[in-house]
């Protein structure tokens, strides 16, 4: 029997297997008007293609807890009733094909305003529709504009945001959310000492620099059904403090073990593992499953269940994962963008059950 191709049950949530989409910017949205920020036919036929394809859990991509903390002006958003109602038929059609909806709620941080990935991603003036970045410490991302240093309101009002994010991603239809604690944006802007230079409380120390990350888990949680589950994505490791050839301060794999107790003390169920993001010139050894370790790490040393995420390509490199315990799922991303039928192949392969849809019948008879 496949592990692969076996449900998973986070609380109360069964997830039919533990292939899921990884969540992927689209830079689809609109960047102004009234549905500034809603899902789009684009952002439905995405998604749901994925669900048809055989993935057990699709996750929207990262989703804007307010304006300014979105990427770009073009990602999705998530704090008024337009955008809420939009993404109702979104997750009803995830449904529809037996999959799991899911969320990653975001702000962007540092790296917040600036243009689409496919013409370079650079800062976007106010005229181009650009913003201030916000940051723990007035330490730029390179090539990008120095943040704002938030102050401790401005701090207790991002939680506030992310809290109602989460109520409305609920009342849209979404059956998980996901922080995104990762890849150099606000939260892990806090976590990593290469991007918080505090001196109070949300500063200094582990307890001082993790203070926002379990303040939003918490107020996530306090607005989410106590029988379905939070996620929280990290990036294991800058991949600067562990690198012998580089001096500078960063996040490592050991402080996302502390970090993975600390989560699950707070409610968090899974947790998501990816890396890097928090500067722009880390040497990152880029291979397959290069990521897995550190899932495995926060896993069987941080007790919490793990997706691991990056460079999985093969049906039977992602069985191996999840059958030799080192993670409890895998997150695909660009090999779910070149074939969204992959999991239906790798369980096939497998030989599991593959569940096409009934009206590709002619296709696999």
């Amino acid at each position: 029997m496949s592990s692969l191709f076996t449900p998973l049950t986070l609380r109360s949530l069964r997830i039919p297997n533990r292939v899921w989409m990884s969540p992927m910017c689209m830079y689809s949205a609109a960047a102004d008007g009234p549905d500034i920020g809603a899902p789009t036919a684009f952002h439905q036929t995405h998604l749901a293609s994925r669900a048809a394809g055989g993935a057990g859990l699709v996750m929207a991509e990262a989703t804007g807890v307010r304006p300014d903390g979105r990427i770009s002006p073009w990602d999705l958003g998530l704090w008024n009733d337009r955008q809420q109602q939009a993404f109702r038929p979104v997750t009803d059609a995830i449904r529809a094909h037996g999959s799991v909806p899911a969320i990653q709620l975001a702000h962007a941080g540092r790296k917040a305003g600036t243009d689409k990935a496919w013409r370079g991603g650079g800062p976007l003036t106010a005229a181009e529709g650009g913003w201030e970045p916000v940051g723990p410490s007035p330490v730029a991302f390179d090539g990008l504009a120095v943040p704002h240093e938030l102050t401790v309101a401005e701090i207790s009002g991002l939680v506030e945001d992310f809290a109602a994010a989460a109520e409305r991603a609920l009342a849209a239809g979404f059956e998980v959310v996901e922080v995104h604690g990762a890849h150099g944006y606000l939260i892990n802007s806090f976590l990593s000492p290469a991007g918080n230079h505090r001196t109070d409380g949300y500063g200094g120390d582990f307890a001082g620099r993790a203070r926002f990350a379990l303040e939003v888990v918490d107020a996530v949680r306090a607005v989410w059904p106590d029988d379905l589950p939070v996620f929280f994505r990290t990036s294991a490791t800058d991949w600067l403090a562990e690198n012998p050839a580089d001096d500078r301060e960063g996040w490592t794999g050991q402080d996302t073990v502390r970090l993975a107790k600390e989560l699950r003390a707070h409610g968090v169920d899974l947790l998501d593992v990816s890396s890097g993001g928090m500067v722009r010139d880390a040497r990152i050894p880029v291979g397959p499953g290069y990521q897995v370790p550190y899932a495995d790490r926060a896993r069987n040393e941080g007790g919490i269940a793990t997706a691991a995420v990056g460079a999985v390509t093969e049906a039977a490199q992602a069985e191996a994962i999840v059958s030799e315990g080192r993670a409890d799922a895998v997150f695909l991303g660009r090999e779910l963008l070149r074939n969204p039928y992959w999991p239906h192949h790798a369980a096939t392969a497998l030989g599991a059950a593959a569940d096409w849809p009934e009206q590709y019948g002619y296709a696999v008879a």
